[in-house]
């Protein structure tokens, strides 16, 4: 079945048979406006004619077309969500576990579902659609999510910015069931955590450092811990409950720090945690005029590099803050370091902690590297699905 019109490609080197996109430079033809639509289901030929595969199209973003399908016979409808969201529910199943109950069920591309995220939290779906291709299949998507995961509630936080990119409005709402509470308690192995749906981060929760915050946690015993960036105190309240002697949240955001107060006494470790809201680049800065230490100390900073453009300045405020970090660490301390910034490579990454190490005189001993939980999969023909760096860091 084909779609109403046909996006022609310009002759080019670029392996198009695995790359989810297609780019505005790329293309020699778009169908007519008034033929087909910007959001609209479009069929890509390549410069012979040849058929490529089929997706959304949207003339208004520098992602011209994202790919849904390569067979030219396949028909994409109800049947065809269902089918899509069933594989990778069992995908999570896989490597999760069953019994898991808070996970990311849709990974955008990864889940060969372009700009589409759905996190689970426990009895409630959160879903993100940032691609205009997605709006005419909102209500088969919502139909879709309740019928296979039978949640309470669906609810909607299509607010970040590459919405306007893509020629949208940001919303915000309840789509389906009962509207989540003001706080979800979820589980993440041994800790309780409360997570905003409504107004938290992303979708509440920073759901790819599940098992890095459970792995920094088996290096805290005794350890007094700096957990900056902190956001709602997820790292700091696993390290609390592993045997972290005190433990410091420092978070911007006034709203993030209450929960992270709230996350401490849930997990009854309300003594031994303490949240500060406060910039944590200043906070860097003053502990070290102060000569305040600590045994180990974790930055997990939202992405620095949200484009290439930026790039440099990234580099410059990775290095700022992991110099500072190694500055307060006290001999044999541990540095937990991480980045989301999909422009920054691990490679990259590890240069910036390599270069501050040089510039303080200290040694960095790599204990152990790390990148996103298996929910967020990697398809090693699409670069851009591994976004997440974590290293833990022996500094003397």
């Amino acid at each position: 079945m084909s779609a109403p019109g046909a996006v022609q490609l310009k002759p080019q080197r670029r392996n198009r048979r695995t790359h989810p996109w297609i780019f505005a430079s790329e293309v020699a033809r778009f169908p007519p406006l008034e033929q087909v639509a910007d959001g609209s289901m479009v069929d890509v030929l390549d410069a012979q004619g040849r058929f490529c595969g089929r997706g959304f199209l949207n003339r208004q973003s520098q992602i011209a077309v994202r790919y849904l399908e390569r067979g030219a016979d396949v028909v994409i409808d109800r049947a065809w969500w269902i089918e899509r969201f069933g594989k990778a529910l069992e995908h999570r199943h896989r490597f999760l576990g069953p019994q898991v109950k808070t996970f990311r069920w849709i990974h955008g591309e990864a889940d060969g579902l372009p700009g589409l995220t759905v996190d689970r939290y426990g009895d409630f779906v959160v879903v993100q659609l940032l691609a205009l291709g997605l709006e005419p299949w909102r209500e088969v998507i919502v139909e879709c999510l309740a019928q296979l995961g039978s949640p309470l509630g669906i609810f909607e936080r299509s607010d970040a910015p590459v919405r306007r990119l893509e020629g949208l409005k940001e919303r915000v709402g309840c789509l389906w069931g009962e509207a989540p509470p003001t706080l979800v308690e979820i589980e993440e192995g041994s800790a309780r955590l409360l997570v905003d749906i409504q107004q938290g981060q992303k979708t509440g929760l920073f759901l790819d450092q599940r098992f890095n915050r459970q792995h920094a946690a088996r290096f805290a015993e005794g350890r007094n811990v700096l957990n900056a960036f902190g956001y709602t105190g997820a790292f700091g309240v696993q390290c609390a409950l592993a045997g972290a002697s005190s433990v410091l949240n420092v978070d911007i955001a006034e709203a993030a720090t209450a929960i992270a107060e709230q996350n401490a006494q849930l997990n009854g470790v309300g003594e031994q945690c303490r949240a500060l809201t406060a910039n944590a680049f200043d906070v860097l800065r003053e502990f070290d005029r102060e000569g305040r230490r600590f045994e180990m100390i974790i930055l997990d900073p939202p992405a620095f590099a949200k484009s290439r453009s930026v790039l440099e300045g990234a580099l410059r405020g990775y290095k700022e803050i992991n110099l500072r970090a190694m500055k307060l660490l006290t001999p044999g301390g541990i540095l937990v370091t991480c980045s989301c910034s999909s422009h920054l490579s691990m490679e990259m990454f590890r240069d910036v902690i390599r270069d501050a190490a040089q510039d303080t005189g200290r040694t960095a001993c790599l204990v152990e590297q790390r990148g996103q939980a298996p929910d967020h999969p990697i398809l090693l023909h699409i670069p851009e699905t591994e976004y997440l760096k974590y290293l833990l860091i022996s500094i003397d």
